[in-house]
């Protein structure tokens, strides 16, 4: 069977692209059978895969960041019947800035050991998540992450994960509040609301271990959230935030659930895997889809 690998050239500010000649030696080398579909632009990487999928060029490889590897992944759900249930195998190539997925999957961020990992073949399943029809594998956010995505966007200027916290002090600098009443499997909230950051994994943006203690197989989404805080709270708690223990201070409320509803207002910015997939929300539903996805993973579970 031949692989389809789906290259974003944009990747790591365009170091992905120059590296094509050498990622075609190394899957070669690895006796992986492939065609490269080279992206053009935004979104155009869930249509080729969608494209792939439908015409059975798989298994599908992601070769590009955490941004690149939910393109793909969405169209590869897309592809997948209702009901069929792991999608995949998935391949990951960690060639992006944050490489928070690959990471959490324990996939080497050495280009030629990646790509070991796929051809020895060995899978794991993990959950996904899904937060108004789009799905994502390491975590979702309203509020003020999705605010840090968009400052994070407008940085052209930096480089690596100095960006992320560049971006995250423009944002709380800018101090943006929330009304929300949310709902989940065993709990609510009505109040006011700085951030709500919904983890299938433990780590966002390269630095961020919002949910710290979420799991990619465990049958749950792992939520945090926080009333209105002042700018200096929020500067406080930033740097708890790089190592998870921003949870255990008494603002941050932490839970576990399959299904979080949202009404906010005023709108809000929703991002899925460092991905702007809406500006103007007011309701945002959270469901996790258990077992859904088949990865090539060093490490071989259920």
């Amino acid at each position: 069977m031949t692989a389809t690998v789906i290259l974003n050239p944009y990747a790591n500010r365009w170091e992905t692209g120059r590296k094509i000649a050498e990622l075609k030696g190394i899957l070669e080398g690895q006796g992986i059978e492939f065609v490269l579909e080279v992206t053009q632009g935004p979104n155009h990487a869930t249509e080729l895969a969608h494209s792939a999928v439908m015409k059975g060029n798989t298994p599908l490889i992601a070769a590009g960041g955490d941004g690149t590897m939910s393109e793909i992944l969405n169209g590869l759900m897309s592809a997948t019947p209702a009901g069929q249930s792991p999608a995949g195998p998935f391949g990951l190539l960690p060639l992006g800035t944050a490489n928070d997925l690959t990471d959490a999957l324990g996939i080497p961020r050495d280009l030629k050991e990646a790509a070991g990992v796929i051809a020895r073949g060995n899978t794991r399943t993990i959950d996904l998540g899904r937060v108004n029809g789009r799905y994502f594998g390491n975590n979702a956010a309203v509020g003020l992450e999705p605010v840090v995505t968009i400052e994070n966007i407008r940085l052209t200027w930096l480089r690596g994960v100095i960006r992320y916290l560049a971006s995250a002090v423009i944002a709380i600098a800018k101090h943006p509040v929330w009304k929300a009443h949310l709902t989940w499997d065993d709990g609510s909230y009505d109040g006011s609301i700085t951030l709500i950051s919904v983890g299938n994994s433990a780590r966002t943006g390269g630095v961020f271990f919002m949910t710290p203690e979420a799991l990619l197989d465990d049958g749950k989404l792992d939520f945090i959230f926080a009333p209105a805080l002042g700018r200096l709270r929020l500067f406080q708690l930033l740097p708890k935030a790089q190592s998870g223990e921003h949870i255990h201070e008494p603002e941050i409320q932490m839970h576990r659930t399959q299904r979080l509803s949202i009404h906010i207002d005023p709108q809000t910015p929703i991002q899925a895997d460092g991905e702007l997939i809406s500006t103007t929300a007011t309701e945002i539903l959270y469901e996790l889809i258990p077992g859904a996805l088949k990865v090539f993973s060093p490490e071989v579970t259920r």
